[in-house]
């Protein structure tokens, strides 16, 4: 069977590029079909693989200015020859999903987001300070023709993998199409549990508006409380300039260094509204709790000390805030993003630190190992390419 593997950009090791990474475990001769490459930003994993990268990759500035190029990402992504392979897997949160392939060939795309820069996102992106609101009246010209696109792509997908149900709700709602769930892969056994801290809160991040790094400043500037921060991003300028004495910006950081942090600090504070969301993910697997915003993904991995009652179909249905069903408590969220929700979150954890176990907060990880998401995904991609084949093409 040729598989071809499809990810939006090569240009750092986030989350879905963690995704990507085990897909190439899984399919260890699949070339990638991408954007954008910079060489030497993602693991040797994937940098083992032959990497195919689209026109835009030849324009000087784009591999460090290349959202300037959202317009025309669409018709790079369908200028990639992809032929003769019986199976692409395609790993999207932007336009990756957009890949045409031949009708014989099964397209399996997994999902980290309906591409939010268009749909609900727009307002978060483009309403802030800096080149989203130079650009924001360009884009608005163009946001129902990528819309448009982006729904008319879906043809080209035999089916949908989520990375989360928050997504998988999405993908529905936006797309009329459902979506399995497989948890993006954590690598729990590369942590190791911390029972001390060394009393400073922490944040892993890049500098994107909806994560809300603005908040946690505003807050540890009130609280007057140590905040590393780890990450980087085009908000960076801005967020250094309101920082205050006792926040720290640490840089990028590579792998060891960050779980060297984790492993530290007393915990980490999340406050953007994410589709999933690694981070609190890979603090809980060294036993230290998170501080989050309660909406979206962190519905789904976090055991809160101050759960929302149960309110029917809702994502709390989905969630680890079944508090009953878990070993322990895990975090504490704020329902609301402002400084003031994010101060009394901290407090309220303060109150509360002794009623946090490390070693339960890191045993709540283990079911989203790097392991199981091999095993999870292999089996709902053979299962959808089976099925595709069985059907017959008219």
């Amino acid at each position: 069977m040729k598989v071809a593997l499809v990810h939006d950009w090569l240009t750092g090791m986030r989350g879905g590029e963690r995704c990507l990474e085990a897909l190439c475990e899984l399919f260890p001769d699949a070339p990638i079909y991408t954007l954008f490459y910079v060489k030497g930003s993602v693991s040797d994993t994937i940098e083992r693989h032959p990497i195919i990268p689209s026109f835009l990759n030849r324009i000087p500035f784009a591999k460090s200015r290349y959202r300037y190029l959202l317009p025309f990402f669409p018709s790079a992504i369908q200028r990639l020859e992809i032929q003769q392979y019986d199976l692409v897997v395609s790993s999207s949160h932007c336009v990756a999903k957009g890949i045409r392939v031949p009708r014989e060939t099964c397209h399996i795309s997994y999902v980290h987001t309906p591409m939010r820069y268009i749909w609900d996102g727009f307002d978060t992106y483009f309403g802030n300070a800096g080149f989203w609101n130079v650009g924001r009246l360009g884009m608005a010209l163009f946001r129902a023709r990528l819309q448009q696109w982006d729904m008319e792509s879906n043809a080209h997908v035999s089916r949908f993998i989520a990375n989360s149900h928050n997504v998988a709700e999405r993908i529905t709602r936006q797309y009329g199409r459902p979506a399995y769930v497989v948890y993006p892969p954590v690598d729990w056994q590369g942590h190791q549990v911390s029972r001390c801290h060394e009393g400073f809160f922490l944040m892993v991040t890049a500098f994107a508006p909806y994560k809300k790094v603005d908040l946690a400043i505003a807050a540890a500037n009130e609280l007057e409380i140590r905040l590393k921060i780890i990450g980087q991003g085009q908000d960076e300028k801005r967020l250094k300039r309101m920082a205050g004495p006792t926040v720290e910006f640490l840089g990028w950081q590579p792998d060891h260094r960050v779980r060297d942090f984790y492993s530290r600090c007393l915990a980490v504070l999340f406050p953007g509204e994410e589709d999933f969301g690694i981070v609190p993910l890979e603090a809980m697997a060294t036993g230290k709790p998170v501080i989050a915003y309660g909406k979206g993904g962190a519905l789904e991995t976090i055991v809160p000390l101050n759960p929302l009652p149960k309110l029917g179909e809702n994502h709390l249905e989905w969630g680890a805030q079944t508090r009953e069903s878990h070993s322990g408590l895990t975090g504490v969220f704020h329902y609301e993003q402002s400084v003031q929700a994010i101060i009394e979150a901290i407090q309220l954890f303060k109150q509360h630190l002794t009623e946090f176990d490390p070693d339960a907060i890191r045993d709540h990880v283990e079911p989203f190992d790097r392991s199981h998401f091999k095993e999870q995904v292999q089996q709902v991609i053979m299962s959808a390419y089976h099925e595709f084949r069985r059907v017959p093409l008219c």
